[in-house]
C-alpha cells in the first residue's frame, strides 16, 4: 500500500472525509447509484476470526417484476452467509475463510479480502419478503426480490348469497 492510500483510510479512519482527486479526462460516465446504508452494529459470531469487517461489492437491478441483488462471493461457504430481507432493505453478511497461512512478507499482491463482510442495502421500492428466493451458483449469490405494487387495483366482485 502506498503512503496516498494509507493517508486516505487514516482520514477514513478518524471520521474526516479524504481528498480525492478524479481525472476528468479519464472518467467515461458517472451513473446514480442506489442509496446504500453500511451496518453499524454488527452481530459477533463465533469463529476465530477478530479482524476488520469488509464491505461486499453487490450489483442491484430490476426487472418488471422484482428487484435483483447479485454478489461474487467466491470462496465462502453458504452455512456462513446471514441474509435478512424487510419490506423495503436487505442485509447480507457472512465471513470468508483463509485455508492456510500466508506471512505478510511472502505476498507479491495481496488483493482478494478473507474475513467478515457485510452490505445493507435500502431498496428503491418496496418488496414481499415473503416471497424473496436466494440462489448461490459458481460462487454468485442472487437474490430475488418480488416488487409489491400498492397501486396495483384489484376489483372485488360482490356476491349475494
Amino acid at each position: 500500500m502506498n503512503n496516498d492510500d494509507e493517508k486516505f483510510f487514516e482520514e477514513l479512519a478518524e471520521g474526516r472525509k479524504p481528498e480525492i482527486e478524479v481525472d476528468m479526462a479519464k472518467a467515461t460516465s458517472i451513473k446514480p447509484k442506489i442509496s446504500v446504508e453500511k451496518d453499524i452494529e454488527i452481530e459477533e459470531e463465533s469463529n476465530d476470526y477478530d479482524g476488520p469487517e469488509g464491505q461486499l461489492t453487490v450489483d442491484v437491478y430490476q426487472n418488471e417484476n422484482e428487484i435483483i441483488v447479485e454478489s461474487a462471493v467466491a470462496g465462502v461457504d453458504p452455512d456462513n452467509l446471514d441474509i435478512n430481507v424487510t419490506n423495503d432493505s436487505i442485509s447480507i453478511k457472512g465471513i470468508r475463510h483463509r485455508d492456510k497461512e500466508v506471512k505478510d512478507h511472502d505476498y507479491f499482491y495481496q488483493e482478494c479480502y478473507w474475513g467478515k463482510f457485510s452490505r445493507s442495502i435500502i431498496l428503491p421500492q418496496e418488496i414481499d419478503p415473503d416471497r424473496a428466493t436466494v440462489k448461490f451458483k459458481n460462487g454468485i449469490l442472487t437474490v430475488k426480490l418480488p416488487k409489491l405494487d400498492r397501486k396495483k387495483m384489484k376489483k372485488l366482485k360482490v356476491k349475494l348469497n
